[in-house]
């Protein structure tokens, strides 16, 4: 039963905050960041329901999702987690790769992403200049993670066969 839990239950639970996670890092990239420059358009700007209502709250669940989908990653590796992030052998290159993928994302998000949003957002104080800076900071972190996104992605489903004959 503990077997089936870790791995089905997990699994699913990994996927759903996965899905989470990523539809909000797509959602950023190619929605939000173009509706907020064309409510900046507008005269007056009219972007600030979004950065006062949805964005705090979108970045909320993008940042716990992520934390979410790499302990439920962590949950179905098991006592297989060391052997998968070292590539100790063959089977687990594959789903090592999704996992150091998705470590380094979960990085962007905590380290780079989301202190530089509570500087956009007013959250933190903040000059206008450490504004511009954490601006391109949090753009070139988020365009990252949406590139590594696709091969995570991949890894991360092709992988579930071969982890499934692999460890159990």
């Amino acid at each position: 039963m503990g077997e089936f839990i870790q791995f089905n239950i997990g699994r699913w639970l990994h996927i759903g905050s996965g899905l989470m996670w990523i539809g909000l890092l797509y959602y950023f990239n190619f929605v939000q960041v173009a509706a907020l420059k064309a409510a900046g358009a507008d005269t007056p700007p009219t972007g600030a329901g979004i950065t006062k209502h949805v964005a705090p709250r979108a970045l909320l669940f993008f940042r716990w999702a992520a934390v979410a989908t790499v302990l439920f990653g962590f949950m179905i590796l098991g006592d297989k987690a060391d052997d998968a992030l070292l590539f100790k052998e063959k089977a687990y290159i594959p789903i090592g790769v999704g996992a150091w993928l998705g470590l380094i994302m979960i990085f962007n998000v905590w380290v780079l992403i989301w202190p530089n949003q509570k500087k956009i957002l007013g959250i933190v104080p903040a000059s206008d200049e450490e504004k511009n800076k954490a601006r391109r900071v949090a753009f070139l972190a988020s365009r990252t993670n949406t590139m590594l996104s696709i091969p995570m992605l991949f890894f991360m489903v092709a992988s579930g066969g071969i982890f499934r004959r692999a460890f159990f």
